[in-house]
């Protein structure tokens, strides 16, 4: 599965002289987490997140006493809160890569870019909602690949939690590696494997 099949079209992003309260309230609008940062031409120059927009910016309660240090007043501009540069993927990435690195960096949401030009977002919850697919949704979309290859009546798919078995009528060993991969790049889809009526019925 590569990320433009699972990312979000068109993306809502916001300019550095964007005002954290204008950020908040987008975030807040959308249940979004975060918001890339472009320029005037539309690249990608950072990306602010909810945590960006919480540090510092929520005043200690008045009616204690508290003995930490004086707050900061906080930036209210964007431009001065976002991370940047922003790790960001191309619309070609491989999802679990991207997976990867939404883990690794500790990041919620990974903006896809086309050269420098943000056209769409992963989020951590667009991968789980593709994982939550209904085993029934899936099989419609691996059997719809299927046709489109090799025709209908050719092939048996079954699923069970995600994963895959495809029973093809034919014995081609090119044809069911085409299959098994088809397979896998359905949103959903956690393993997919392949085999030939004939081999099935020597099991």
């Amino acid at each position: 599965m590569r990320a433009r099949e699972l990312m979000s079209s068109p993306v809502l992003a916001v300019r550095p002289e964007t005002t954290a309260k204008e950020a908040a309230g987008l975030l807040a609008e959308h249940r979004f987490t975060a918001l890339p940062v472009v320029d005037d031409d539309d690249r990608l120059i950072g990306i602010v997140t909810e945590a960006d927009l919480i540090r510092d910016r929520v005043p200690r309660d008045t009616r204690y006493q508290h003995r930490d240090p004086a707050r900061p007043v906080p930036d209210s501009a964007v431009g001065s809160l976002m991370t940047s540069p922003a790790v960001a993927m191309g619309t070609g990435a491989d999802v679990a890569d991207l997976c990867r690195a939404l883990l690794d960096d500790r990041i919620r949401a990974m903006p896809i870019v086309d050269g420098a030009a943000v056209v769409g977002i992963v989020t951590r919850g667009d991968v789980v909602r593709a994982l939550a697919r209904s085993d029934h949704d899936i099989a419609a979309d691996v059997r719809h690949h299927l046709e489109i290859y090799g025709g209908g009546g050719r092939w048996k798919v079954e699923v069970r939690d995600g994963k895959v078995r495809i029973t093809d009528a034919y014995d081609s060993e090119t044809d069911r590696h085409v299959a098994t991969l088809l397979a896998k790049s359905v949103p959903g889809v956690i393993d997919a494997d392949t085999v030939s009526e004939t081999a099935e019925g020597r099991v």
